[in-house]
């Protein structure tokens, strides 16, 4: 039998794949729909991903939000956890809070933001351009619900 060598040492597989982001993609949290929601949906054409985000304001607070979809392990825990750092924030802090997990994403050497928590388990990925599409899928539906949707934004493969 032939062994097939990995293009990663292990210990980046472990880092990519950490037991949070695990537990996230196996028991979502927010999945979904909300009645009487703003509605923004993203697909990323490259590996298939699929994010459906409903978003209900209360003035400028998120009261609640809910998503669907299906793709990798890294778009749906992202989704997931984007959701659980966004329920209950304002529309301000959540795009700032978008902004600092894009810059953690896009910029492999800074130091997250604080107010990222447990979102810096996405750290790792960012070594990973291909899978950073996958980890930010959610907070660009998200940005665009906030908006008001219901553009259906699609990631092109030169774009992080």
């Amino acid at each position: 039998m032939t062994r097939v060598d990995s293009p990663f040492p292990e210990p980046e597989l472990d880092e990519l794949y950490r037991e949070l982001i695990l537990d996230h993609y196996r028991h979502p949290h927010n999945k979904g729909k909300l009645p009487n929601a703003t509605h923004a949906e993203g697909y990323n054409p490259l590996c298939g991903d699929e994010i459906e985000l409903d978003v209900a304001l209360d003035g400028e607070t998120i009261e609640d939000i809910a998503f669907g979809g299906r793709g990798c392990s890294i778009s749906q825990a992202s989704a997931s956890m984007m959701t659980d750092a966004v329920k209950g924030a304002t529309v301000a802090e959540a795009e700032r809070l978008a902004e600092a997990f894009r810059t953690m994403m896009t910029d492999a050497e800074s130091e997250p933001d604080e107010a990222l928590g447990d979102l810096e388990a996405f750290q790792g990925v960012a070594k990973f351009p291909v899978r950073v599409k996958c980890a930010t899928l959610a907070w660009r539906v998200l940005e665009d619900a906030i908006k008001g949707g219901p553009e259906r934004i699609e990631i092109k493969g030169d774009e992080r």
